[in-house]
């Protein structure tokens, strides 16, 4: 945990004179016991009016300066404290930013948004309190033995019998509650993924009439959270009683060994006083303390979650020369056996893929759910490494190659349609910072997207909100194929991305897209938006089993002759 204390490096000053700060109000607070000791014994014992106000005087000028110190020392905590939160949350999302898909895929959305969260604020907490009470609470705690040693050396015996047992209770406490934590962060990890299933798929479960059974999940995941969270907050909530129990025990052993001490005439009544507030000022330094611990039990387990994010290693920019020009002699993209699998704890997606796309082609690729198309195109700009064979990028193998400019050379249209908020332009001009706003209309026109834009009253400025809500979702896919098209790339990929579309605006845009000289990959399902493509790709379980033309395809593949007999019936239906 204290390595990610680092990311505070910029707020030294403060981490540093924090504590001093704290140190010395800690210091302030123990020298108030004996200022009343001497209010009791030389000023009221005596009548002494000129010492009552001298000494009243006296303390509340001690409290004062204490006060001071300890809003100082507050001060640079909150600062410290924010500014690690704030550079530790970038240094996480600039991380998350360069993950894999497969390191994505393996945390998961919502465990990444719980660690940015939750777990970036239980590490600003513990800075926090390191800062304000860490130095504070042992200083208090030792001081006080060690001024109760100074005032009667018997009676400090007592203060020093006392940190052992509340040393062993810490222990017991600690060393049980430091994996219920990362249970409950476990269980809110689920929660998290509960919310973001049933918020996202709400029309889903209304349509299919599910929403008590999501109900009924959702409850129990919220019980295995609270229930997670009570196991943990019984055996905590030990650790403040117990406390408790050890002092006072120990201020009854104050007041019976110290007031047999005053009749015998070897204390005074103020000086019994002060022993019982340092014993009170040790009870709740260890009070303190006890908090403390569980506090940093949560908070190093958080830490533990972060630095797994921290420690994924990311691949690092090869150093090789440019990307090869494309020749139209020679093949732009080749598959080679190629296999690939999610983890090592999946079978294959793809297996022994073999097949050759060259520049300015239009490759359709179809086939039933789940077999395989997404996995394969998103091999092209190197989304996902192959796991066995090659991809060859200009007969060159495209682990070899810069993988930054391959990206660049190619732009695609994932089956979600995710928008940003901003304006449409904002949108656009994520294909291309520098867009003009002809080169913006331009690519609306091609996907044609330009005519619904023009109608708006704001036009390329009009808002989208979160996730383009406020379009259908036929307009969402044509402004995202539209900030794929701005970027002008050499291999356009559509990956089911006109799925949304009616047949009219299906033909407009494959026919716009005819007329570019970019090499276009098309996924769908309808054969219709890929029959007139020079090279059509069949899968099937992860396998290439067919390719050709729609004709060839007709003629010779029995499941692409099975698919277009389906979809001819259903069109004839409908």
């Amino acid at each position: 945990m204290f390595r990610l204390f680092a990311y505070a490096k910029n707020y030294k000053r403060q981490v540093i004179l924090g504590p001093i700060f704290k140190f010395l109000e800690a210091v302030f607070e123990l020298i108030l016991p004996l200022y009343m000791a001497k209010l009791v014994d030389q000023g009221i014992s005596k009548g002494n009016l000129g010492m009552i106000w001298q000494t009243t005087f006296e303390m509340i000028l001690i409290s004062i300066v204490g006060l001071v110190f300890a809003l100082i020392c507050q001060y640079y905590a909150s600062v410290a404290s924010q500014g690690l939160g704030t550079e530790l949350r970038n240094v996480l999302m600039k991380r998350i930013n360069q993950f894999s898909f497969k390191d994505l895929n393996h945390f998961g959305t919502e465990t990444l948004i719980t660690r940015l969260t939750n777990d970036v604020t239980q590490i600003q907490w513990a800075l926090a309190m390191l800062i304000r009470l860490v130095s504070r609470a042992p200083f208090l705690s030792i001081g006080a033995v060690i001024m109760a040693f100074i005032i009667d050396w018997q009676i400090g015996l007592i203060f020093l019998a006392l940190l052992p047992i509340f040393c062993l209770l810490l222990y017991f406490i600690m060393t049980r509650s430091f994996p219920l934590y990362q249970k409950v962060q476990a269980q809110l990890d689920r929660l998290n993924q509960s919310v973001a299933q049933n918020l996202s798929g709400v029309r889903v479960i209304r349509a299919f009439a599910r929403s008590k059974d999501e109900t009924k999940q959702f409850d129990q995941v919220t019980d295995d959270l609270s229930a997670a969270y009570l196991k943990v907050t019984h055996l905590s909530a030990l650790l403040s009683p117990g406390t408790t129990l050890v002092m006072n025990l120990g201020v009854i052993g104050i007041f019976m060994l110290g007031g047999f001490k005053v009749n015998i005439g070897q204390l005074q009544a103020g000086q019994v006083l002060a022993l019982v507030n340092y014993m009170n000022q040790m009870l709740l330094a260890l009070i303190i303390v006890s908090n403390l611990v569980v506090l940093y039990t949560r908070a190093h387990a958080s830490a533990k979650r972060i630095n797994e994010v921290l420690a994924v290693e990311i691949a690092q920019p090869n150093k090789c020369e440019a990307l090869p020009e494309t020749r139209k002699d020679q093949a732009l993209f080749q598959l080679v056996d190629v296999d690939f699998r999610y983890g090592n704890d999946y079978g294959l997606a793809l297996k022994a893929i073999n097949a050759q796309i060259f520049p300015g082609q239009t490759i359709g690729i179809t086939g039933a759910t789940g077999s395989g198309k997404s996995t394969l195109v998103q091999l092209f700009p190197h989304f996902y490494p192959v796991s066995d064979g090659k991809l060859l990028y200009n007969s060159r193998n495209v682990e070899d190659l810069d993988l930054a400019a391959l990206k660049k050379r190619c732009a695609i249209v994932l089956q979600s349609a995710v928008l940003f908020s901003g304006s449409i332009r904002e949108n656009l001009q994520w294909g291309k910072a520098e867009a003009t706003d002809d080169e913006c209309w331009q690519a609306l026109r091609i996907a044609q997207a330009e005519d619904f834009v023009r109608e708006l009253p704001q036009g390329l400025d009009t808002p989208i909100f979160e996730g383009g809500k406020n379009f259908s979702g036929g307009q969402r896919q044509r402004l995202t194929i539209a900030r794929a098209l701005i970027r002008q790339a050499e291999v356009l990929i559509l990956d089911d991305s006109l799925s949304a579309l009616d047949y009219q605006t299906d033909l407009k845009l494959r026919q716009a897209l005819r007329e570019l000289s970019c090499t276009t990959i098309i996924v769908s399902q309808r054969l219709r938006s890929i029959q007139e493509a020079d090279q059509i790709w069949v899968m099937d379980n992860g396998q290439l089993i067919a390719n050709g033309t729609h004709q060839q395809l007709l003629k010779h593949s029995a499941i692409y002759q099975e698919i277009y007999a389906s979809q001819q019936e259903e069109e004839a239906l409908a």
